[in-house]
C-alpha cells in the first residue's frame, strides 16, 4: 500500500512532502516556536515509518550538530575572557564621514562573521554600533543594516560562519565520505563579500534613517510620575482597585515605593494603600496627574525614581519582542509576564516613536522595543526563560582582560588552523577546541549552558532527518528528474533555477531549512547529469544566505530589527538589488571555481 505511486510519490513520499510544507506554513504564518514545528514534523516522520529510529537519532548525532554545539562552548569561553568584548570595542575607530564609518564597520563585521558565526558577531555588536552611532550623530538604522549584511556576507566565507554552511557540509560527507575544508566557500565567499559591501556602499541612500528608540526612553520622567498618598486620604486602608488607582486613565501604576524603602513590583490588585506611599505611575503623564485632584494624592517633594533606579539595585532595561514572541497580540493586562517574572512595563516603543497610552494596555507587536524595571538579582535567568520571546542587548557585563583572553584567542587560532591543514577533521577541532576552553578555565562548565542555543541543535538534527527523508522516499530523484527535462538536461540551467528557487524560500524561512530541503534535489541532479556535484552544493550554501530583502529568512536581520527601529519594507529596499545581483555573480564565481566536469 505505501509502496502504491500516485501522482509520481508513494505514500511516504506524500507524507514527507506534506509535512515540509506543513513546517514551512507554520514558520511563516504562525508564531508557534521553530523547535517545536521542527520537532513535530520529526515526529510525524517517525510514527509513520517514514524514517526508522536510528535514522531519527542519527540526525542529532551528525556533524553540524556536535560541531555547533562545540562551538557554543568556544564563544563561551571567548566571551569570558573579554576576546569579543576587546574587538567590539577596539575595531570600529572614528571616521570622518558616513562612508567610512560604512567600511570601518562592514570590513571587520564581515572577517569575525567568518570566524564567529554570523549570528554571534550581530549580537555582540548591536549595543556597541548604537553608542558608536550616537558619537557619530547617524541614526542607528544607517549603521545595523549594514551591520546585519556585513555578518551575513562574511558568514558566506567558512563553514562557522553560517549554520546552513554546516549542515550542506555535514550532508555532503554523509553522501560522498568527504570532508570540506572550513575554508572550502573562502574564495567565492570573499569575492561576494566584497561585492555586498561595495553595493551597499553605493546604494547607501536605499538604508532608511529611522528614529532611535532610546530617544523615546531618554529620561524616566517623560514617562512616569510619582504622586504621594497623604497619611489623611480616604483611600488608605482600601486595595489599589478598591480606590480606584490601579488601573487609571492614561497609565497604570506600576510600583509602590513604601516609606521604609519597602519596593513593591508588580502591584497586586489587592495591596493595600498605606500613608506615605509613593504610587509610581506609567504612561500619559498629563492625564495621570489628574488623580492628584480627583483622588486627593500629592505630587512627590522630588522624584525618587530615575534612569539609575530609586537605588543600584533595581534598574530599567531594553528588550526587543522577537518575530515568533508569545507577547504578541497580547497585553500585559491580559497575561501574567510581569507577575511570573518580577518585572513591570514602563513603556513601548515601536519604529522609534513611543506608543502613547497606558502601557500594560498596549497590545506588543513584533519588533517593539519595551522598556522593563527589572529587579536585581535573577536578571539572567529572566533572560534565559524568555530569550524565545525578547531579546535583551544592555547587558553591563565587562570581563577582566588577561591572560586567559590570550589563551581563549590561541585556542581559536589553532582550531582553524587544524582544521585547515586536516590535522583533524573539522567536528574533531572543534570538540578539541572546546575542550581546551574548559581545561584552561576561560569558561565554567556551570556557566557554559546558558551560551548554548538548544533550540537551534533541534532544528540542525531535524534537518538533517528531513533530508534523509527527501533522498529515501524517492521525492529527490523524482523531483531532479522533473526538473532536468524542463530544462533540457542543461547543468548551468538546472543550477540557475534551483538556486533562484533555493534562495527565494530562504527569504521566508530559515537558511538552515531552505539548505536542507534542497540539498538532496540538486546532489541527485548533478548525478543523474554525470556533473561534479560539489559546484551544485557549493552554488546552493551560497545562495540560501542570501536572505538579504526579509527580516523573516534571517537571524541576523531579527536580530537588528527592533533596535532599527525598522519597517518590514525596509529591508526589500536594498534587500532585493542584493540578492539578484549576488545571486547572477555567485552562480558565475562557482562554475569558474568549481568545474562541472
Amino acid at each position: 500500500m505505501f509502496d502504491e505511486i500516485i501522482f509520481g510519490f508513494s505514500i511516504y513520499g506524500w507524507i514527507t512532502i506534506l509535512t515540509i510544507i506543513g513546517i514551512f506554513v507554520v514558520m511563516t504564518r504562525s508564531r508557534i516556536p521553530v523547535e517545536v514545528a521542527f520537532l513535530s514534523a520529526l515526529t510525524v516522520l517517525l510514527v509513520t515509518g517514514v524514517v526508522t529510529e536510528e535514522e531519527g537519532l542519527a540526525g542529532f548525532g551528525s556533524e553540524p550538530v556536535v560541531v555547533h554545539a562545540a562551538f557554543f562552548i568556544i564563544i563561551a569561553g571567548l566571551l569570558h575572557t573579554g576576546v569579543l568584548y576587546w574587538l567590539s570595542k577596539n575595531v570600529l575607530g572614528d571616521p570622518k564621514n558616513y562612508n567610512s564609518a560604512l567600511l570601518r564597520l562592514m570590513i571587520p563585521t564581515s572577517i569575525m562573521a567568518a570566524l564567529l558565526n554570523s549570528t554571534n558577531v550581530v549580537a555582540m555588536f548591536i549595543d556597541v554600533v548604537k553608542i558608536w552611532s550616537r558619537k557619530l550623530s547617524i541614526a542607528p538604522s544607517k549603521l545595523l543594516l549594514p551591520l546585519s549584511y556585513a555578518a551575513t556576507l562574511g558568514g558566506m566565507c567558512t563553514l562557522l560562519g553560517n549554520s546552513s554552511n554546516l549542515v550542506i557540509a555535514g550532508l555532503y560527507m554523509s553522501k560522498t565520505g568527504q570532508s570540506l575544508n572550513v575554508f572550502e566557500p573562502l574564495l567565492p565567499g570573499l569575492i561576494l563579500t566584497v561585492v555586498g559591501v561595495l553595493l551597499v556602499v553605493l546604494l547607501q541612500h536605499f538604508i532608511p534613517s529611522r528614529e532611535s528608540v532610546e530617544q523615546s526612553f531618554e529620561t524616566t520622567s517623560d514617562y512616569t510620575v510619582e504622586l504621594l498618598v497623604p497619611t489623611d486620604n480616604p483611600a488608605v486602608g482600601e486595595t489599589v482597585v478598591d480606590a480606584g488607582l490601579y488601573n487609571v486613565k492614561g497609565g497604570s501604576l506600576v510600583e509602590i515605593v513604601r516609606f521604609d524603602r519597602e519596593i513593591i513590583m508588580p502591584v497586586p490588585k489587592d495591596e493595600w494603600i498605606l500613608g506615605g506611599d509613593r504610587l509610581i505611575y506609567a504612561g500619559q503623564i498629563n492625564e495621570i496627574l489628574e488623580l492628584k485632584r480627583t483622588h486627593g494624592l500629592a505630587a512627590a517633594d522630588h522624584h525618587v525614581w530615575s534612569i539609575n533606579d530609586i537605588d543600584t539595585k533595581r534598574r530599567m532595561r531594553t528588550a526587543y519582542v522577537t518575530f515568533n514572541s508569545d507577547l504578541i497580540g497580547r497585553s500585559m493586562t491580559s497575561c501574567d509576564f510581569e507577575q511570573k517574572n518580577n518585572v513591570a512595563l514602563i513603556a513601548v516603543a515601536r519604529q522609534g516613536h513611543r506608543v502613547k497610552g497606558q502601557p500594560r494596555e498596549i497590545q506588543i507587536q513584533a519588533g517593539d522595543t519595551l522598556l522593563l524595571e527589572c529587579p536585581p538579582k535573577g536578571e539572567e535567568q529572566f533572560e534565559r526563560d524568555n530569550r524565545r520571546s525578547l531579546t535583551f542587548f544592555d547587558s553591563h557585563f565587562v570581563p577582566q582582560l588577561g591572560p586567559k583572553t590570550i589563551t581563549s584567542a590561541i585556542i581559536l587560532v589553532l582550531m582553524f588552523l587544524i582544521s585547515s591543514f586536516h590535522v583533524l577533521p573539522l567536528m574533531a577541532a572543534a570538540m578539541l577546541a572546546a575542550g581546551m576552553m574548559l581545561i584552561f578555565g576561560c569558561c565554567r562548565i556551570t556557566g557554559v549552558t546558558k551560551y548554548i542555543e538548544w533550540e537551534l541543535l533541534l532544528v540542525i538534527g531535524s534537518t538533517v532527518v528531513f533530508s534523509v527523508a527527501i533522498t529515501k522516499t524517492g521525492i529527490a530523484d523524482t523531483i531532479a528528474g522533473d526538473v532536468l527535462q524542463l530544462c533540457g538536461n542543461n547543468p548551468y540551467i538546472v543550477m540557475a533555477v534551483m538556486c533562484i528557487l533555493a534562495s527565494f524560500v530562504s527569504e521566508f524561512v530559515s537558511d538552515v531549512g531552505a539548505g536542507a530541503v534542497f540539498f538532496p534535489i540538486m546532489y541527485q541532479q548533478a548525478e543523474m547529469l554525470g556533473c561534479n556535484p560539489l559546484p551544485f552544493i557549493m552554488s546552493l550554501m551560497l545562495c540560501v544566505t542570501f536572505s538579504f530583502a526579509s527580516p523573516i529568512g534571517s537571524t541576523t536581520h531579527m536580530l537588528v530589527y527592533g533596535p532599527g527601529s525598522f519597517r518590514f519594507s525596509d529591508f526589500a529596499r536594498l534587500g532585493i538589488c542584493m540578492h539578484i545581483v549576488l545571486l547572477v555573480i555567485a552562480l558565475i564565481i562557482v562554475n569558474i571555481i568549481y568545474p562541472l566536469y
